[in-house]
């Protein structure tokens, strides 16, 4: 279980990261705008989300795949 979550927080680090800086860079031109604080309050959001996300539909989302494969 611990290497679960661990894998959660992490990938939960890494998308919610590079998905948020993306998204406020193809959206703002940077004009006006604190990027770091921006995505630093997005990037929050963002992993607040994901990460429980990870750690309740992976699993699902696993064995539906081993369904999927073995059939």
């Amino acid at each position: 279980m611990k290497k679960k979550i661990l894998f959660a927080l992490m990938m939960g680090i890494i998308t919610t990261g590079l998905i948020s800086c993306l998204i406020i860079l193809i959206n703002t031109d940077l004009k006006g705008v604190n990027f770091f604080k921006v995505w630093g309050k997005s990037w929050f959001l963002a992993y607040v989300i994901a990460v429980p996300c990870i750690l309740i539909i992976a699993p699902r989302i696993e064995k539906l795949v081993d369904k999927i494969v073995k059939e």
